[in-house]
């Protein structure tokens, strides 16, 4: 292995369009590895699929890093893999005047034909044609018919491959464009990659990258294929299937720093019985070599609860900042006065920062939005006598939490109901459904006059809808 200060690990995402919570893990990962030995994160974007080449998604995943804390401070880059086309020309024409790599006219009908195996992989026929470069001709790699290529994986020990099943794979198009493979190869060795950090699906191209290393003269990377990252039904994450996308969960509310949190603790786990652990703890503990092999389950239930601790300890003016962008998007206006009040109450009972605006929108509307299901389960039985001895005690109630509390607390007992039950009508008349902020200290902000309005305001409802 390098010394830790020569480490050089690269982040190669490809732009998609979207930016892959396994691919955020990978860039975490690697950026830690990075800071622990005080070596490089160098960022490659991996550009040559001109279909996915639109400088939106590169920009995407540049605002997704950031994010995330790897900022351009943080990395050597971002360097363009299409910037290197002719460095990847050049070795593969190397590699074919060496002998490593010759060209190839087969189809695949032409091998299942030969073969009469659909699921062989290529046989070599073309190895010892002599085929020059030409219309459907492509440039394979010539791997070695015997022995053994042996990954050195830091999770995975020393895996080894039998070269005799490895079959001459592609190295280039017959356009003269060259496959991820060489690609990928001619890029970490001219950028001097030491470790390369990666998704587990990857480790089968591992010895035929490593191969390519060597036909080029360069000494191959320590490796880490890192586990694949599944859903609750122990499948593979997919963006048909799933919420993968990194900024999805931004856009839900998630905080950078639970989102960073949770995704380091798939596959890895920190001493002790804890796991909401400071960012600092993480990266001065953190090893590759601990992450462990299985799937990792992306619990979205789980990192939910993590970005509700996350949410209750950040300081209340922090709280309200990350509050901001959700409130200006609501359809009302919400007074930084008004607020104020009701943020405390709401920091402790919000899990992503979207639900702040159904939590605290009663407060700025005119008229409350009804959630119909509350309203059928609240306004039944003595509801429109609670309602109607609420709004009598409230006229001239001294106009404070206890207060208020202990006048509804009078009304229920004349009834024979708990606090419980005989706050859930003036709780959905008031803010229009059956959970949300303390209902006393709601009220005291909404004031008297509003408050009463609603509840009149479903007192005729409920009139209107019994025929009274």
């Amino acid at each position: 292995m390098s010394s830790a200060s020569s480490i050089r690990v690269r982040f190669a995402p490809s732009p998609t369009g979207m930016f892959h919570v396994g691919g955020a893990r990978s860039a975490l990962f690697n950026w830690v590895m990075a800071k622990q030995s005080g070596g490089t994160l160098v960022l490659r974007i991996e550009d040559t699929d001109a279909s996915r080449n639109k400088p939106e998604w590169t920009e995407g995943i540049i605002r997704a890093l950031a994010w995330l804390g790897i900022d351009g401070e943080e990395y050597e880059g971002p360097y363009f893999q299409s910037a290197n086309a002719d460095k990847h020309r050049e070795a593969a024409a190397r590699l074919r005047e060496q002998g490593r790599a010759y060209y190839c006219d087969c189809t695949r009908e032409d091998v299942v034909a030969r073969t009469g195996d659909q699921h062989r992989g290529y046989d070599g026929h073309c190895r010892d044609r002599g085929l020059e470069p030409g219309p459907g001709r492509a440039l394979r790699f010539r791997t070695p018919d015997e022995g053994q290529t042996a990954v050195v994986d830091l999770l995975r020990g020393k895996p080894e491959f039998d070269n005799a099943k490895l079959e001459d794979f592609v190295i280039a198009r017959a356009d003269g464009s060259v496959t991820f493979l060489l690609a990928n190869a001619v890029d970490d060795i001219s950028q001097g990659i030491t470790h390369v950090v990666r998704g587990e699906e990857h480790l089968p191209n591992a010895p035929k990258q490593q191969l390519l290393w060597e036909a080029l003269g360069a000494e191959p990377p320590v490796w880490a294929h890192v586990p694949v990252i599944v859903n609750e039904k122990r499948q593979k994450l997919s963006k048909r299937r799933d919420k993968v996308a990194l900024e999805d969960y931004r856009a839900e509310g998630y905080l950078a720093e639970a989102m960073r949190n949770y995704l380091m603790l798939l596959g890895w786990a920190p001493s002790g019985d804890r796991e909401i652990v400071p960012w600092e703890e993480i990266v001065a503990e953190f090893r590759i070599e601990d992450v462990n092999t299985s799937p990792a389950f992306f619990d979205v239930k789980k990192l939910r609860a993590f970005n509700g601790e996350y949410i209750r300890a950040l300081p209340a003016d922090r709280f309200a900042a990350e509050c901001r962008p959700f409130l200006e998007d609501a359809p009302f206006e919400a007074d930084p006065e008004v607020f104020a009040k009701l943020a405390p109450l709401a920091q402790t009972r919000v899990a992503v920062l979207a639900e702040i605006v159904p939590m605290v929108d009663f407060a700025f509307l005119d008229e409350p939005v009804f959630d119909e299901a509350s309203w059928n389960k609240a306004m039944k039985g003595p509801a429109a006598e609670i309602l109607a001895a609420a709004e009598e005690a409230y006229r001239d109630a001294p106009w404070e939490t206890d207060e208020l509390k202990a006048r509804l607390e009078q009304v229920g007992a004349a009834h024979g109901l708990k606090l419980g039950k005989a706050q859930a009508p003036v709780r959905v008349a008031v803010t229009g459904r059956t959970v949300g902020l303390p209902l006393f200290e709601s009220l005291e902000v909404l004031g008297r006059e509003r408050t009463l309005a609603r509840i009149a305001a479903a007192r005729a409802r409920l009139a209107a809808a019994s025929g009274e």
